[in-house]
């Protein structure tokens, strides 16, 4: 029986597994497969050229590419048959003969680059190493025979820049990196211009190049306080002038342009709540003509007229986030994306010159007609005064007025966001849909480190990992209890990554706070997890150490040791649930096994469950549906939220229930 069949064999007997927290009349049960298998589409692209059309979909269960002619969208093929990894991250060669993308095996994240020509659909390896990542470090919109990458397989800490030709897959030399350098930057002609090297303080310093040469003097210097929020972005056509997304001197960072001859700077743009995002640039001269800022929401800014009227079109007829994911060459045509937050987002072929819109597709059409709930974006104070952009979303149902207030009070799921150094946005949320329509508000706080609202806010979370970072997360619940959102005894913590961290920090350091927790690959010991970093970050090493603690000083082990909720462990009493990917580079599968290991010596029951086909997180359809499908019914039992049954999902993945089985509801009967 394939995976298809065993998932609807599954949803045939949808019960709740507990009594429901609030009656939802109005809203159905989902099966989790909607919310968590594969997207019909995804990532849709135009070729540089304008005459193809392309996106991920599933082939068999797997994500793939697929083309079709741009005028002839339901003429499609596969182009690609991954059997094992989903493809998520592709892009065309300059030429548009090729699509060329990243895959890594088993969750490894040793990525690497592999090119398919478009019309034979032969396939091959561009980078045919072992135990190598490969970076991108520039496309040009002008040169279509060759791309620059970086290969870190002479030494794992550095990437080397190479020129790949794209014809023939031969790779050239263009820079070794013999002086420790983390990234560089190249023009539209594909000379490196700048090199960036990581500095004692955890700032950068940034070095010019010129012939394959870099220069000995830094031009340009970053501290750690600006080393998350300045950073260059590209080069005009010409060369002439460098785009910053900069800090210095400011808090939020401003868009900056920097005349490269005379190496003065011109503010484009700034916003004093946040920084700035993302930009676009002409496709003809490399000048910057819209960018964006991400508060509550994210917003575009045209810079003059030149996409004035598009965005204004855009913004009219496309009821949500708008986004532009690919242009063309000629840049007449764009691919848009929209992300209404009550629905999953969906992809738009737009015609600047004729001022059309036509959808290509909707990522997940089964929940179009769904009931779904809406995001509720909120600003939260903490105890000592800063400010928490953050996001609710209520149970179907449970909010008529729809004032981001329940008529009353139901159980809450804080969910944690990795990182830290990375945010929560507004928009579809599938982990907040699901959990909502079982019943629980969902609330995601961006905490102190959290990226986007400033330099300050990041370094106020500097050596605060279990601490004020966790206080913030404490002041986001009390926040929720105090306006009737939920109850103090009736809120699970969960997330991944530093999420999956400050679920065991919650359980291990405040144990009378949380009703239970999910970690998701997160790290209990911060030393371990410092010592078994990737070695090709190397390069922020430095900025580990300054904002979570030095462990090569007795000082910073002390912390370090104090922060780590595995020495802890013994304070746990409440119910915990564990996901792993056995092959994690980032945090090493003995983070998790460190604390089961520790709980079981004290007979603290805690449920473990490993994948070993995945890495930091799941990449998997099946095998996020199978954990989830735990998760869902441990927090029925917890909450008293409504679930789906586990039924055959476990058999579906490649779950390896390692520990306590018995304390997961349905959980032993499924993995027999």
């Amino acid at each position: 029986m394939d995976t298809k069949m065993l998932l609807l064999a599954a949803c045939a007997a949808l019960t709740v597994a507990a009594v429901p927290a609030i009656a939802q009349r109005d809203a159905p049960l989902i099966a989790r497969e909607k919310f968590f298998g594969n997207p019909t589409r995804a990532a849709g692209r135009l070729s540089p050229d304008g005459k193809w059309l392309s996106w991920i979909a599933p082939r068999d269960g797997v994500l793939n590419i697929y083309v079709a002619p741009a005028a002839s969208p339901n003429a499609a093929r596969a182009l690609t048959a991954e059997t094992k990894r989903p493809i998520r991250s592709y892009f065309w060669s300059p030429d548009s003969r090729q699509i060329l993308y990243i895959n890594d095996k088993g969750g490894d994240e040793n990525f690497l680059l592999y090119g398919v020509d478009v019309t034979s659909g032969a396939q091959r390896a561009l980078t045919p190493f072992e135990k190598t990542r490969v970076n991108i470090v520039a496309v040009s919109n002008h040169v279509k025979d060759r791309i620059l990458i970086g290969v870190n397989n002479r030494d794992a800490k550095w990437h080397d820049v190479y020129s790949l030709d794209l014809a023939s897959g031969r790779l050239t030399p263009v820079l070794m990196n013999m002086g420790g350098y983390a990234d560089f930057s190249a023009d539209d002609r594909l000379d490196v211009r700048v090199a960036a090297r990581a500095r004692p303080d955890g700032g950068s310093d940034f070095y010019r190049v010129a012939g394959g040469k870099v220069e000995a003097t830094p031009f340009e210097q970053v501290t750690l306080e600006d080393s998350q929020t300045t950073n260059p972005i590209g080069f005009t056509t010409d060369g002439k002038i460098l785009y910053w997304i900069d800090s210095r001197g400011r808090d939020t960072a401003a868009l900056i342009a920097q005349d490269v001859a005379t190496g003065a700077k011109t503010v484009v743009a700034q916003n004093a709540r946040a920084d700035i995002g993302n930009a676009l640039a002409n496709q003809e001269t490399g000048r910057v003509e819209a960018y964006s800022v991400n508060y509550l929401k994210n917003q575009w800014y045209p810079l003059g007229n030149a996409m004035k009227g598009d965005f204004a079109f855009l913004e009219g007829r496309l009821h949500g986030e708008v986004n532009v994911v690919s242009r063309t060459d000629a840049d007449d045509k764009w691919v848009v994306a929209v992300d209404p937050g009550t629905a999953p987002s969906s992809a738009w072929l737009y015609d600047r010159k004729a001022k059309t819109l036509t959808k290509l597709y909707s990522t997940r059409p089964e929940l179009d007609d769904a009931t779904l709930a809406a995001m509720h974006p909120v600003e939260i104070r903490t105890r000592d005064g800063l400010n928490m952009v953050s996001y609710l979303t209520l149970p179907p149902g449970s909010d008529a007025d729809g004032d981001g207030r329940p008529e009353r009070a139901v159980p809450m799921v804080l969910f944690v966001h990795g990182g830290p150094w990375g945010r929560d946005g507004y928009g579809y949320n599938s982990y907040h849909q699901w959990l909502a329509n079982r019943g629980y508000a969902v609330l995601s706080v961006n905490f102190r480190a959290s990226t986007g609202f400033g330099k300050k806010f990041i370094s106020a979370g500097n050596l605060e990992w279990g601490r004020k970072m966790h206080d913030d997360l404490l002041d986001g619940v009390d926040w929720a209890v105090a306006r009737g959102i939920t109850t103090r005894d009736k809120v699970a913590i969960m997330g991944g990554s530093y999420g999956g961290y400050a679920t065991l920090a919650g359980l291990a350091f405040t144990p009378d706070r949380f009703a239970c927790g999910v970690d998701i690959v997160g790290p209990s010991n911060l030393n371990t997890l410092l010592k078994t970093i990737p070695p090709y970050w190397e390069a922020i090493r430095a900025q580990f150490y300054k904002r979570m603690g030095d462990p090569t000083s007795p000082e910073g082990q002390a912390l370090l040791h104090e922060r780590s909720p595995l020495f802890q462990a013994d304070r746990i009493s409440r119910p915990l649930l564990i996901g792993q990917g056995q092959n994690d580079p980032r945090v090493n599968i003995n983070e998790s096994q460190q604390i089961v290991d520790a709980l079981k010596a004290k007979n603290i029951p805690v449920t473990y469950v490993v994948f070993p086909d995945e890495g930091h997180g799941f990449a998997r359809p099946q095998n996020n549906i199978a954990f989830n499908a735990v998760a869902e019914n441990f927090l029925a039992k917890c909450l008293g939220g409504r679930a789906e049954p586990i039924g055959l999902s476990l058999k579906a993945s490649t779950a390896q229930v390692r520990y306590g089985a018995e304390f997961a509801p349905g959980l032993a009967e499924a993995s027999r």
